[in-house]
């Protein structure tokens, strides 16, 4: 990541927000209006993240299409969630988005999910059926009885209510680059220390759905994108787990980046991302 990447960035698509049931929503958008062709691509962000980390590919070329991307509940320049354990599972998520997609009429997407995002937007396969394919980064497809074997256990203050400013420095790091530009350490001192408590404890209480089922049984267009040196995922879980619908028939690793590939290596995370869409159509 070079000095421009540290600076705080600009967000393509501007600040627009929302009324949803859990409070006012945050987002970027290319196209208010809706008229590209092309299948919109909204991107959602991971744990104590914001949209801001996604500015690259808000910048970049996708051919004539929509780009979204949005704060979730408790997260950047979205409210706090009003029902906090509704709202801060996995599932309350996808709830949440799916109500977002709804009020801006956007029936047909893929989405881009990284780490807690991309768990959600696996949560949208029943939840929104058009869903047209789905990209996910740092993310292993898990249930309760293998939850621990996913995740390398590295996870930190990932779940933690309350964290040091030291802490979330950490963590910063941990999920983006080391040292961590100062905006990343700022959007997870903004974040709701709830959601990170909630979001693990109904994680671990298998409240959310088997991922694990989900991957093996559903026809949606499928990428794994990881960074090979990712800190927290066990890449060959991932690896083991069948799929149905699996782009290229394996997860792709991208060399020398680690959680946040797409922050971390921009270019090339957007090349795989553009033949993703072109090998389906979309």
């Amino acid at each position: 990541m070079d000095d421009a990447q540290r600076r705080t960035p600009a967000l393509p698509g501007g600040t627009r927000y929302v009324a949803t049931r859990h409070g006012r929503i945050a987002y970027s958008d290319t196209d208010p209006e809706g008229t590209s062709p092309g299948t919109p691509l909204l991107f959602v962000h991971g744990n104590s993240s914001s949209r801001k980390v996604f500015h690259a590919q808000l910048a970049d070329d996708f051919g004539p299409r929509r780009l979204l991307a949005l704060d979730l509940p408790g997260h950047g320049e979205s409210d706090d969630a009003t029902d906090p354990a509704a709202a801060y599972t996995q599932r309350g998520y996808a709830a949440t988005i799916t109500e977002f997609l709804g009020t801006l009429g956007v029936d047909r997407a893929v989405v881009v999910g990284w780490s807690l995002g991309g768990h959600i937007g696996l949560e949208l396969i029943p939840l929104f059926p058009g869903l047209a394919g789905l990209v996910v980064t740092g993310t292993p497809p898990v249930n309760r009885e293998t939850l621990a074997d996913g995740f390398l256990p590295a996870l930190g203050h990932a779940g933690a209510e309350h964290i040091t400013p030291a802490q979330a420095a950490e963590f910063a790091g941990q999920i983006s680059v080391t040292p961590p530009p100062a905006w990343v350490v700022d959007d997870v001192t903004r974040t709701d220390g709830r959601a990170r408590r909630l979001m693990f404890e109904s994680f671990a209480a298998g409240r959310d759905s088997d991922q694990k089922e989900l991957v093996a049984v559903s026809p949606v267009p499928l990428a794994v994108i990881d960074g090979r040196d990712d800190p927290f995922i066990n890449h060959a879980y991932v690896a083991s787990l069948p799929y149905a619908a699996l782009w290229r028939g394996a997860p792709t690793l991208l060399e020398g980046s680690r959680h946040a590939s797409f922050l971390e290596a921009p270019a090339a995370y957007d090349d795989l991302l553009r033949a993703f869409l072109t090998d389906h159509g979309l």
